[in-house]
């Protein structure tokens, strides 16, 4: 009998979307024949969701739960807005939130978690899910913040349910000021950022590479001008200083007033509550950001079909 290893399990796993145990199990009765163990799922009923898998499922919601100074966001998609209104899909959407609380950011983490009293993990409900509803789905990403003195905070825009909707944010606060007071600005600063979507708190989070790639485009801009190579250098400082205002949070316009920028309300914030503040991080997620979506011309499937 062939060697039940966990890349043979894997493989299984990503061709039928059953249960990892269920996956081990199918390979054993097969002697680690794969074909056989797909149709040994099939046969249990296990792998009612395979044919769904290839689906795009760029649609569903994103769920966020914050307890004191804990945090989670995660999103988990579907194929159709349809099921982002069933209350089943809700209701697992809010549970996997609440589980990712111990996740620690790891999506492998999370799907092996115990889901519910039925014995199965969050990958196994899935795709229960998947055959139950008849629809692909995906926990497709997870984020977990905790501070050790502070506060976490959670604004889910347009929600659709309790913690769920479209685009949910999480910002953690360090400070040992009044959590109540802290969690009115964490608020608020999680509104901005749904609105004006920073990439990262300050000037030392932009990604290496992105700042290279702008700096190169803004010095070839600088030079069509025909400046000195110096005056050049100096245009592309002065050109960055508002990429930076455009990406990072503390330098951005804070829209809840218009006027100030991020970095100085927080201070002025702190000094009324008479702590320092310092934003520890920051998640945002976008319902299917990143997805490529399928378009689809009924009208050529259909004159397709007829020919």
């Amino acid at each position: 009998m062939a060697e039940i290893t966990a890349a043979l399990v894997k493989e299984l796993r990503e061709k039928t979307g059953a249960g990892m145990m269920d996956c081990k199990k199918a390979l054993t009765e097969a002697g680690g024949d794969m074909e056989a163990a797909v149709d040994w799922l099939r046969k249990k009923g296990l792998a009612a969701a395979a044919k769904k898998a290839g689906r795009t499922a760029a649609e569903g919601l994103v769920g966020v739960v914050a307890k004191g100074n804990r945090g989670a966001v995660v999103e988990i998609n579907a194929e159709t807005d349809f099921v982002a209104r069933n209350e089943i899909f809700q209701g697992f959407v809010r549970s996997v939130a609440g589980l990712a609380l111990q996740a620690d950011s790891d999506l492998d983490a999370l799907q092996a978690m115990p889901y519910g009293d039925g014995g199965r993990s969050v990958a196994e409900e899935l795709t229960h899910l998947v055959a139950t509803i008849g629809e692909n789905m995906a926990v497709r990403r997870v984020q977990t913040f905790a501070v050790d003195l502070g506060v976490v905070c959670a604004y889910v825009h347009n929600q659709v349910a309790d913690g769920l909707g479209k685009i949910g944010v999480l910002v953690a606060l360090g400070s040992s000021g009044d959590p109540e007071k802290l969690q009115t600005l964490g608020r608020q600063l999680a509104m901005h950022i749904a609105a004006a979507n920073p990439q990262s708190v300050d000037r030392d989070g932009v990604d290496a590479s992105v700042l290279e790639r702008e700096r190169d485009v803004l010095a070839d801009q600088a030079r069509a001008s025909g400046k000195p190579e110096d005056i050049v250098q100096k245009m592309v400082e002065g050109r960055l200083r508002k990429f930076y205002e455009e990406v990072t949070l503390l330098e951005q316009t804070y829209v809840i007033d218009g006027e100030s920028k991020v970095g100085k309300a927080i201070e002025a914030y702190a000094k009324e509550i008479g702590a320092p503040i310092a934003v520890a991080g920051f998640a945002r997620f976008q319902l299917g950001e990143g997805i490529e979506r399928e378009e689809s011309d009924f009208a050529a499937e259909v004159a397709a079909a007829r020919g």
